[in-house]
């Protein structure tokens, strides 16, 4: 057991001492954004958004970083572009601006030394929190209107859901030295959402005539735009799945950044 925890010891030191390299990079880049949810059950990537972003990261080690960032992204989803048959009929779209912040810890597989000649690159994971800004709009006859205030699943006023939330952010990526200052970082960055709304989409379809009275006609056809069924009826019963709020929405932001090093290589200190 004492050996056992002596060999962990040992890794835990040899991980935040050996090739000790602290201090801080800012940089920022772009890429492209994706939304997958109730509005995009099948993963289509044909839609990107165009996402942009500022990031500091410090540097503990050569294995272990921490990493500040904030991105500005777009995502959109349209049932019109589904091969399901019920999707394509329930016609619901939308699209929306996300404003993210996260913080997130980085393991290097590799140790990663700025200015090395043998330790310039290496693949790695990632893992944190962020806290997001959204704001979902719907296309009716050509003009979009911002959907969250409009109870479309049949919320009352005061219970509509929160456009600020939070997720769990995942992902990976490789960063390469270009030279001993500047560095490309390639990243898949997703997030696990603790909301459900982002497409403001979730639950089934509320007492359409209700909805009208309470919230207008505009609240009333946006929702429920579903094309009419060979009987001439709409998908709009109340009780009827709009969504599924088994499964939380999801957006990921893939893109290539470049991060400018200040700090220098410090040896390691031994006592």
């Amino acid at each position: 057991m004492r050996k056992y925890s002596l060999s962990i010891i040992v890794i835990l030191v040899t991980i935040f001492v050996s090739n000790a390299q602290r201090g801080w990079e800012v940089g920022g880049g772009a890429g492209v954004s994706y939304y997958f949810g109730d509005l995009n059950t099948r993963f289509n990537l044909s839609k990107p958004g165009l996402s942009l972003g500022v990031s500091g990261r410090y540097n503990f080690n050569s294995r272990i970083c921490l990493k500040f960032s904030g991105t500005f992204g777009q995502v959109s989803a349209d049932d019109a572009n589904s091969s399901n048959v019920y999707e394509k009929r329930r016609n619901l779209n939308f699209k929306s601006n996300i404003w993210d912040g996260t913080a997130q810890c980085e393991f290097n597989f590799l140790p990663y030394i700025h200015g090395s000649k043998d330790n310039f690159f290496t693949p790695y994971v990632l893992a944190g929190f962020s806290v997001f800004k959204f704001n979902p709009k719907g296309r009716l006859n050509g003009s979009w209107y911002e959907l969250a205030s409009l109870g479309t699943e049949g919320q009352f006023r005061g219970e509509e859901y929160y456009t600020t939330q939070a997720g769990l952010t995942y992902g990976a990526g490789f960063k390469v030295d270009l030279n001993a200052d500047w560095s490309m970082n390639i990243e898949f960055s997703g997030r696990k959402l603790y909301t459900d709304y982002l497409d403001d989409v979730s639950t089934v379809y509320p007492n359409n005539h209700d909805l009208e009275r309470s919230k207008g006609k505009l609240a009333a056809e946006l929702s429920d735009p579903s094309l009419l069924g060979p009987d001439g009826s709409k998908l709009g019963i109340e009780g009827r799945q709009r969504g599924n709020s088994n499964t939380k929405d999801t957006y990921v932001f893939v893109g290539v950044s470049f991060m400018y090093y200040f700090s220098s290589l410090e040896c390691p200190k031994w006592r």
